[in-house]
């Protein structure tokens, strides 16, 4: 089954790639490498032992959108490619809605021409907002504080729009909570371009040395300890609940969302305890001012997923943290550099063959 992976590069994404090919699935990526690198597709080939076929474009250029379509005979898409970072966000809001509705709007017009019927969607839980103290169920109001998560509401209406309009199409929503850690082998993590936004990553930094201190944004949110409470979930937990997904698109068809999370709430300063703990070393940090967008907590109810597909998350904190220490020990400074970033460079790379329209890697 050939499965198409919108921002497949990204954090997320290709660690789910990993787990697709593991259960035998063909994949082909689409990515433009706006935030992630094309040395991920070289880690997970390395790690799997397959070819990713992949695609350096931008999802809004309909032209190739068609011919990736019709040379690959895309069964199903799992959509990733996205502006992802909250306080990114609410400096630069037409750039969010501009890029992730625009995206998901080229990529549904797509499916549609070529009678592609299967998609799951990144969703997130930042389309809850900061209303909720308690675990949040997916059929709780949608009350998001940011352009980001107002952008990722609008993309599950559109889905939701789109699949009233063609009763076939079947599409699944994640919603997950936050992210962490790495693949187990420490070639595959987390590399964001910049000062990261995420904060696992941003306390590798500090304890590498790169990063003086680590910063707290807030105190005196109403949570046990002043420190915002996330739900942090095991990218590899979030990949394998892509793959599960896959194999529900035929259940039903319209439009159904389900929550990806724990049901565990961890503070900031949890996490940094848990890190300390984890990495035997002392990380200075300082409590700075709430940042715009933010919100006090967000914990999922994880339950309606183990209830209809009988799947839950399996890795602990302990484990996010020491797969992502892992992988930052591995790579301080992200992932190697000469890694190829363009269609001239690939015929000089023994990772990436160049095709036309993208690379097709054969690192085996």
């Amino acid at each position: 089954m050939n499965i198409l992976v919108t921002g497949g590069a990204g954090f997320i994404g290709s660690h789910t790639c990993v787990e697709l090919l593991r259960r035998g699935y063909s994949v082909i990526v689409i990515d433009n490498y706006s935030n992630s690198s094309p040395a991920a597709l070289t880690a997970v080939c390395d790690i799997s032992g397959a070819d990713i076929v992949s695609w350096r474009a931008d999802l809004r250029d309909e032209r190739t959108l068609d011919d990736l379509f019709t040379r690959h005979e895309v069964e199903a898409v799992i959509h990733f490619a996205a502006r992802k970072h909250v306080r990114e966000s609410t400096k630069i809001p037409l750039d969010y809605y501009g890029n992730n509705l625009a995206c998901t709007l080229a990529l549904a017009d797509a499916m549609m021409r070529h009678r592609v019927r299967k998609l799951v969607f990144s969703g997130s839980c930042s389309i809850y907002g900061g209303r909720y103290r308690d675990p949040i169920a997916e059929d709780r109001a949608a009350e998001p504080t940011n352009p980001y998560a107002r952008s990722k509401l609008m993309c599950e209406q559109i889905l939701a729009d789109a699949c009233n309009r063609w009763p076939e199409l079947s599409v699944i929503s994640l919603r997950y909570f936050n992210p962490a850690g790495a693949h187990l082998s420490g070639k595959l993590g987390e590399d964001p371009k910049g000062a990261p936004s995420n904060v696992l990553p941003y306390m590798m930094q500090v304890a590498l040395g790169k990063l003086e201190l680590f910063q707290v944004y807030g105190s005196d949110w109403n949570t046990p300890d002043g420190t915002a409470v996330r739900d942090y979930i095991h990218v590899m937990d979030v990949a394998e609940a892509h793959c599960v997904a896959m194999e529900h698109l035929d259940d039903k068809t319209g439009m159904r969302a389900f929550n990806l999370g724990t049901g565990n709430g961890v503070s900031v300063l949890e996490l940094l305890t848990a890190f300390q703990r984890i990495a035997g070393l002392s990380i200075p940090y300082e409590i700075i001012g709430r940042q715009p967008g933010d919100v006090d907590s967000l914990i999922a109810d994880p339950s309606l997923i183990e209830k209809e597909w009988g799947w839950r998350a399996g890795k602990d904190l302990a484990a996010m943290c020491d797969d992502a220490w892992r992988f930052s020990r591995r790579h301080p400074h992200g992932y190697e550099k000469g890694t190829v970033l363009s269609p001239s460079a690939a015929g000089r790379s023994d990772n990436f063959k160049y095709e036309q329209g993208g690379f097709l890697c054969v690192s085996r």
